[in-house]
């Protein structure tokens, strides 16, 4: 990925993970990105990040995604002194899990990316257009998805999973009526109060009406894993990377792909090529991405 950018970008759970990889990629090309971070001081010793906070590119705004004045705040901190309307929303929330015998791997609060997501497309400022919006949730959410994951997988996903994926259940609930998307409570699953906060949540102040959301983008990754870029690897070969060899790093599809695994570092390569090259092929679309 070689495009000089001119992007203005918040990122929204961007501290680590893909959020990060995807961010840093981004200023890398040359857009400006705003991260809204509980810890700021995180990127203190981050020297890929800290010389473009020095360049002024990237912006370090402390806040809580929970806490809706933090992340009014955050847009309007991206925007800037110049009122400039911001180009791509990032969203990539998610907790750091913990392990109990009882629960599986749980998160606190149990809805926090249902409750950052809608802060966040509750307090988008006016602007010319809309904002591109990329959110991270996961495979294996609902029954299809789950029937399709290999059965090794399933006890985990089923299980272990089982708290965290019911608070991605949710983000996807609020994506979906603010996207005017068909949801089937019965294949997906309807969340209830205490993920969705209130079952009044649809008339939250300044929330997206039903359909009114054009330009979003969700993916779900298979089992995310800490390996490398297969991607940038490919297309570190001189001559030898085309559309054949990308597709042979990872599999993207709005169908089910039953795969095991992907990296955090390849979902952040397609999150930028999405932005960047492939915009008009992945609007308002839902789509998994694995091996």
């Amino acid at each position: 990925m070689s495009t000089a950018l001119n992007l203005n970008v918040l990122s929204i759970g961007g501290s680590r993970n893909i959020g990060y990889f995807s961010s840093l990629k981004l200023l890398e090309l040359g857009a400006t990105v705003t991260f809204l971070l509980r810890t700021p001081s995180t990127f203190d010793t981050n020297t890929a990040i800290q010389k473009y906070v020095t360049s002024g590119t990237a912006r370090l705004i402390k806040g809580d995604a929970l806490v809706r004045e933090d992340v009014e705040r955050a847009w309007k901190e991206a925007a800037g002194k110049e009122n400039k309307p911001i180009d791509v929303l990032l969203f990539t929330v998610g907790g750091t899990p913990k392990f109990s015998l009882l629960n599986g791997f749980t998160i606190s609060p149990a809805n926090l990316v249902t409750q950052s997501l809608l802060n966040t497309l509750s307090t988008i400022p006016p602007q010319p257009f809309q904002p591109r919006i990329i959110t991270i949730s996961s495979t294996g959410l609902t029954r299809t998805s789950h029937a399709s994951l290999p059965l090794p997988l399933k006890p985990l996903y089923g299980y272990l999973l089982r708290v965290p994926h019911e608070d991605k259940v949710g983000a996807e609930r609020v994506v979906a009526h603010c996207a005017g998307w068909k949801w089937d409570a019965k294949e997906d699953g309807e969340p209830g109060a205490d993920i969705m906060g209130t079952e009044e949540w649809r008339g939250r102040e300044g929330l997206p009406k039903e359909g009114e959301l054009k330009r979003v983008l969700v993916i779900r990754p298979a089992l995310l894993t800490d390996g490398d870029c297969l991607a940038d690897k490919l297309e570190a070969k001189p001559g030898k990377c085309g559309k054949k060899e990308l597709k042979k790093a990872y599999r993207v599809s709005e169908e089910e792909l039953g795969g095991w695994t992907v990296s955090r570092k390849d979902v952040a390569h397609f999150v930028v090529d999405a932005i960047v090259h492939r915009w008009d092929e992945f609007e308002n679309k839902c789509v998994s991405i694995a091996y």
